[in-house]
């Protein structure tokens, strides 16, 4: 196909599935990190972020919410936090919101894969992170 005027005109074609990302475009850079460097330290004042983040998804809680959602984003951030952050409590929370309250799927989700989160499973050492991305890291995986 001819290049449309002022702009490039790109046809990408690809056999099966595509697993993994796809650039398309000019002047394009890609960078990965494998998490093979020293973790970083969670700071008093992430922290103080991650807290004020599950304080703003309680508070988007409907008044008619089970009490049991309340109680879960409370177990969540307990996991989350924890020297050993617990990921099958993570996982069941995120995915009870998806059945009960699948409004606040997302909010939910967005707490299980905070980066200050990350930094705390990372922290707790190799085979935690790599199972954490195992679970959460995928787009098959909400």
């Amino acid at each position: 196909m001819p290049n449309t005027p002022g702009g490039d005109h790109y046809e990408i074609r690809t056999e099966g599935g595509v697993s993994g990302q796809v650039v398309v475009g000019r002047d394009n850079t890609l960078s990965r990190v494998d998490g093979t460097g020293t973790p970083t330290a969670v700071t008093e004042q992430q922290l103080a972020e991650l807290h004020a983040e599950f304080a703003r998804v309680r508070a988007l809680l409907p008044t008619d919410a089970p009490d049991r959602a309340g109680e879960l984003l409370d177990e969540l951030e307990e996991s989350a936090t924890a020297p050993e952050p617990d990921l099958s409590t993570m996982e069941y929370v995120r995915r009870w919101f998806s059945r009960h309250l699948p409004a606040l799927a997302g909010a939910v989700t967005s707490l299980v894969i905070h980066p200050v989160v990350g930094q705390l499973v990372a922290a707790a050492g190799g085979t935690l992170a790599e199972e954490f991305r195992h679970r959460f890291g995928g787009e098959d995986n909400a």
